[in-house]
Parts: C-alpha cells; sequence; structure tokens
C-alpha cells in the first residue's frame, strides 16, 4: 500500500521510500501552490508528468512543462505553483541523509503553516 496524504494544494503518492532516497508522485490543483520552503537534510529532483508548473528555486521563477526537469539544491528556497486550469503532476526525487516531513522548514505559505 503507497503512502498518501492529501494537503490544502492538492495530494502525494509515496512510490518508493529506501535509506538513500524517497520517491513521491505529486498532484497540484488548479490553482494551488506549495509553501515557498527549504530543507536542512535533502535536496530535490522534480520531473514535471503533466500540465505546466512553475517553479521557484531560490529567486528563479520559470515556467516549467511535461518532461523538464528542475533540481533543487539543499538549502534552496522553492515551490511549485500552478496557475492554470489544469492538475499539474511531477514527480519528487529527494537525496540526502533524512526525508521526514518534518524537515520541511515554511518561508511563506498560503494556508497559515508557516
Amino acid at each position: 500500500m503507497l503512502e498518501h496524504d492529501t494537503r490544502p494544494w492538492g495530494e502525494y503518492w509515496v512510490l518508493e521510500d529506501a535509506e538513500t532516497h524517497k520517491i513521491k508522485r505529486i498532484l497540484v490543483n488548479p490553482g494551488g501552490r506549495l509553501s515557498l520552503q527549504y530543507h536542512h537534510h535533502r535536496a530535490e529532483v522534480w520531473t514535471l508528468i503533466s500540465g505546466i508548473g512553475t517553479i521557484t528555486i531560490n529567486d528563479e521563477i520559470k515556467d516549467y512543462k511535461a518532461g523538464e526537469v528542475a533540481q533543487i539544491p539543499l538549502g534552496a528556497h522553492h515551490r511549485m505553483e500552478n496557475k492554470t486550469g489544469d492538475p499539474v503532476i511531477f514527480i519528487e526525487v529527494q537525496y540526502g541523509t533524512y526525508f521526514g516531513e518534518d524537515d520541511i522548514v515554511r518561508v511563506e505559505d498560503d494556508y497559515n503553516r508557516a
């Protein structure tokens, strides 16, 4: 059974949780936006599967489409936003030393979780 969680912006499924990495499939609802966040123990690689996602990495904001990849270094402030009317789906590969949800440091959040 895959781990699944619903969030205010959409939902995610954990596809693999290993000692060296964690892989998630993430769906961002139309108009949804993840918190602007960073991590102390992991970096991430996001691969867009469908839709157009607006990704912030530090001071750079860029639209990504299916097949494009964003590399998020350890400690970089980052966020995914869906400004379209269609869901955005991406695969997140986390790599580092720890992958717990408590390693999310929210800098800014639309849902009062910062």
